[in-house]
Order: structure tokens, then sequence, then C-alpha cells
């Protein structure tokens, strides 16, 4: 068996979302159909992906392995590419697929996932062409009370205020970086990247700093929840569709599986 990663583009508008579910369309699957057509294989290989997206969620930088025959991959390196491209929907690009280096694994050697989240906070500033990746929100904001108010959530912490919990998953993560700028007049784009999140955190945060950017809720909020390590039905969670997977950072080949087996830890908080 041959290891292969793939580099992945999508508009998560008619997905709900990437991991296949029955009597839904996702992204999982019409990749994996599309990639067992394109290597002639007798069934569809599985993918493993470095960041389950939502419904609704979009990627620019996707990044999935996935295991198959290393004859059917042989026969068909030099046009995969330009097969996938005519099996797959205009709404998903595959940007890259080749053999992956040794110890590659897209969801545990990763180090970081950056992701995005696009506001237009001035009614006269918003662009119908970009209705399904910018949500037009009722309030101007203050991006430096929201960037203030993120600073207390940076670090390693226990993120269960921001999380929907998933029995026996771990809530700990790290978080690298979560602050606000404006990308151009009345446009409001927050960059947070993490060594991984769980389900609904980039949300979750995102809807709680928009509450201090109005203005109806305090600075020092967020670090209350986070403190706390319980959810609060005031704090709410944005909605999916102006998220971007915007890119994830691996490390240099030779320590790809080192990092998969630390990441595979169990953590706690010392």
């Amino acid at each position: 068996m041959l290891r292969l990663r793939l580099d992945l583009r999508y508009d998560g508008s008619a997905f709900h979302g990437w991991a296949t579910q029955p009597g839904q369309s996702t992204v999982q699957q019409t990749v994996e159909e599309a990639l067992c057509r394109a290597l002639r294989l007798s069934q569809a290989p599985s993918l493993t992906v470095a960041g389950r997206t939502d419904a609704g969620v979009h990627a620019r930088g996707q990044v999935a392995h996935a295991d198959v025959p290393g004859e059917s991959w042989t026969a068909a390196a030099g046009s995969a590419g330009h097969r996938l491209a005519r099996l797959l929907p205009q709404s998903v690009r595959v940007t890259a697929i080749g053999p992956a280096p040794a110890g590659f694994d897209a969801r545990y050697s990763a180090l970081w996932r950056r992701y995005s989240y696009r506001v237009c906070d001035d009614p006269a500033q918003a662009d119908p062409l970009r209705r399904r990746d910018t949500l037009w929100y009722r309030s101007r904001l203050s991006l430096d009370q929201m960037n203030q108010a993120a600073r207390a959530c940076l670090g390693e912490h226990d993120f269960a205020a921001f999380c929907r919990s998933r029995l026996g998953a771990t809530t700990i993560r790290e978080l690298l970086r979560l602050d606000w700028a404006r990308a151009e007049p009345g446009i409001a784009v927050a960059t947070v990247i993490a060594d991984a999140f769980c389900h609904n955190m980039v949300r979750a945060l995102t809807g709680v700093l928009l509450s201090v950017g109005d203005g109806s809720k305090p600075v020092g909020w967020p670090g209350e929840l986070l403190a706390a390590r319980r959810r609060d039905p005031a704090a709410w969670v944005a909605p999916p569709y102006p998220l971007c997977l915007e890119e994830v950072g691996y490390p240099d080949p030779a320590q790809l599986a080192n990092r998969a087996a630390a990441t595979r830890r169990i953590r706690t908080l010392s």
C-alpha cells in the first residue's frame, strides 16, 4: 500500500460537512468516490483529514491522506490530477496529489491549523457576491475590544466552555493566535491558529468575541468563560459559512512520525 497526500479546496455551502454521513452530501464521500474512479480502484479508499469541517464551512488549505495499492498509483500518476478535475464538482478541487513522506498522517502529524472568519459590520459595504462566506453583522464592532478580550484565551487551556463535548475526547488545546483586523472598510477578519480544534471551538470563540465587540458583553467575559470550563447559554456559536480552513502546518519530514506519536497522547493540564 502507498500513502497519498491530497491538498484540497472546497466551497462548503452545498455540503453537510466533511465527514461521510448516510443520506447526506459530504466532501469526504465526494472526494473518495472521485479518487476511486480516477485510480480505477475496486473500492473507494478511506480519507483521513487534517480538520473535519462542519456543514457550510469552507477550505482553501485542507489536507488529507489515503492508502491505496501502489500499482494503482503507478498506473495513474501522470493523469490522476486531470481525472480528478473532471470527476469532481466545481465546488471541490484537489490542488495537489502524490506520495506522502514516510510517517505522514494528515491529522496527527499536523503542528497547527489556521482558520479565518469574515464579518461585515457596515451595511453599506455588504457585498451580495460574498454573502456565502461573510457574516453580515447587526452592529459596528470594536476590534480593539475584541483583541483585548481574545488575549485571555491564548495558550494551552481546557476549552470546554467553547466546545461541544464528545465522550472520551479531551477539550485541552493550545491556542496560538486569535486576533481581528480590518481587511477593507467594513470588513473584519479573524485569524485563529491552534495545534488542534475541538468541535465548534472557532465558531464559539467568534460568537463570544462578537458579543464583546458590539458592546453587549465586557472585555473580561471570554476569560471568565474559559476559567469556568462549562458552556454558558449566553455564549452563542457564530454561523458556519464565514469560516474557512486556510492552512495546515507540518514539521520537517524527519519529524512527521514523532509528531504523530506525540499528538496521540492524552493531554492533561499541569
